[in-house]
């Protein structure tokens, strides 16, 4: 295989989570290979380092395998190195009172609450 479009391989080693997402990325300017931005048709080759703006991070991928197919995750991992920076921890507190008069938390600030003391052990 000589090259792939890059939209079609972000898609296939699942950094995106749709094709139409990776092709919206690439067009906005959210996709670099070799630190220039890209277009979706643009072609992938073993040994390109892309940079992608992902879902509210950073991510840095040397391609290492050419795929067009979507695979499973464990064959995905396989296709790229990944030297992405670690993300930084986010320090944002569910709330833990709420106004008066507003009720019970709903479900989704019970879990957030309880994500959050499970993370502070």
């Amino acid at each position: 295989m000589e090259g792939t479009r890059i939209d079609s391989w972000l898609w296939a080693v699942r950094l995106c989570t749709t094709r139409s997402e990776a092709t919206a990325l690439c067009k906005g300017g959210h996709v670099r290979r070799e630190g220039r931005p890209v277009k979706p048709a643009t072609p992938v080759a073993l040994g390109d380092r892309i940079e992608a703006f992902v879902h509210g991070r950073e991510r840095v991928v040397v391609v290492t395998r050419l795929i067009t197919k979507r695979v499973g995750a464990p064959v995905a991992v396989e296709c790229y190195e990944d030297h992405s920076p670690v993300p930084e921890r986010s320090e944002e507190v569910p709330v833990l009172q709420r106004d008066r008069g507003a009720g019970r938390p709903t479900k989704r600030d019970r879990r957030q609450i309880e994500e959050w003391l499970e993370r502070g052990r």
